[in-house]
């Protein structure tokens, strides 16, 4: 199932003007704080009636104004989980599970065992609330909108209030829930690393216009979206199998253009995991380099470089095929003639990459029931 959105809309001071299409995946709204992403996900939901707007699921018009088709947000059929869970206080984790199949009179497309296995939730059922995580909340939150029988799901930051131990504890169940589950889902994000682990498809923002669109690890490594991303949280996705792990604590994974070692992942050996490299973290040489501490050096060529306005340069490569993003200094780019076509090393440092930017494919974060 697709997404078509064509959109214009005057709020003051800002301007939206965005026209996408989502594919069947995670398809990730990506910007700076007011690019205009929650207006979109909000014109999607019938919760903003836009100046000028066409939306459009599969065969479903849920608004055309030139045609004056508006359809209201409770036939939208549309799934939407905030920044805060919203739960109902009163009601049992079951009971906030099912409200919205109640409420709705539908069949929901994933049966309710399936839903509440997915997204760990058996030993919850009988909790209120009151008695959750912040990250537990949001996965109940997710779990009452997958019921409800949705079209499209849409995730407005679900991960914006958590800290880092209850990112890293969700992130998998909506790993799990992108690979597990059949419907559409519209994410919203400014965070580098939520959309490098869940999204296949990226729309870079940028007040309120699109940068660029299309897949995610094309987009993200693409120096034209450097302006949505930030030059520091830039960087790219390799996708590789893990091979082996090593006495010493690092993980040896298989990519493109030749092992990555990153420390210690838990996964087993033959598992796919996504690994996202900030782009200030990539070191360029001319020659095969010897002698450093860093222990990944992979082939590449060079693809493309942007220069900003000020003293560094965003290198695009191809490393094996894979995109890799390396960010450098205009003077290092000079003295090493860093220009397209030109064959090069990435160098990595193995601590560089945090455990936050590995993804592990078919995770199993919690018992499925």
């Amino acid at each position: 199932m697709s997404l078509s959105v064509r959109l214009r809309h005057r709020l003051p001071g800002f301007a939206l003007d965005a026209a996408f299409d989502a594919p069947p995946g995670v398809t990730a709204l990506f910007g700076r704080s007011g690019a205009g992403k929650t207006t979109i996900v909000n014109a999607v939901a019938g919760l903003l009636r836009p100046d000028a707007a066409r939306v459009v699921i599969e065969d479903a018009v849920l608004c055309d104004t030139d045609a004056g088709i508006w359809t209201p947000p409770h036939r939208r059929r549309v799934g939407y989980v905030f920044q805060d869970a919203r739960l109902f206080p009163h009601l049992s984790v079951r009971a906030n599970l099912t409200y919205g199949a109640r409420f709705t009179g539908r069949r929901p497309r994933a049966p309710f065992d399936h839903v509440v296995g997915v997204l760990g939730l058996a030993a919850l059922l009988d909790r209120s609330p009151g008695a959750l995580s912040g990250g537990e909340k949001q996965r109940v939150a997710i779990g009452r909108a997958l019921l409800s029988a949705p079209r499209l799901l849409l995730l407005d930051e679900p991960l914006a209030a958590l800290d880092d131990a209850r990112k890293a504890e969700i992130l998998p169940y909506l790993e799990r829930l992108r690979d597990d589950t059949q419907v559409p889902i519209l994410y919203v994000s400014h965070s580098a690393v939520e959309v490098a682990r869940l999204a296949t498809t990226v729309v870079a923002l940028d007040a309120g216009r699109v940068l660029c669109a299309g897949p995610a690890d094309d987009v993200l490594s693409d120096p034209a979206a450097v302006r949505a991303i930030g030059v520091r949280e830039a960087g790219s996705v390799l996708t590789g199998i893990v091979v082996a792990q090593h006495d010493d604590g690092l993980t040896e994974i298989a990519v493109a253009a030749g092992r990555l070692l990153l420390p210690r992942i838990a996964a087993q050996a033959g598992a796919q995991v996504r690994v996202r490299i900030e782009a200030q973290d990539v070191l360029l040489a001319r020659q095969r380099p010897e002698g450093l501490s860093a222990l990944n050096i992979l082939p590449a060529t060079v693809r493309a470089t942007r220069r900003g306005n000020g003293p560094g340069v965003m290198v695009q490569l191809s490393a094996g095929g894979e995109l890799l993003l390396a960010r450098i200094t205009r003077r290092s780019a000079d003295a090493l003639n860093i220009v397209e076509g030109a064959d090069c090393f990435a160098v990595v440092k193995s601590v560089s990459v945090a455990r936050l930017d590995v993804g592990i494919r078919d995770a199993a974060p919690g018992p499925r029931s």
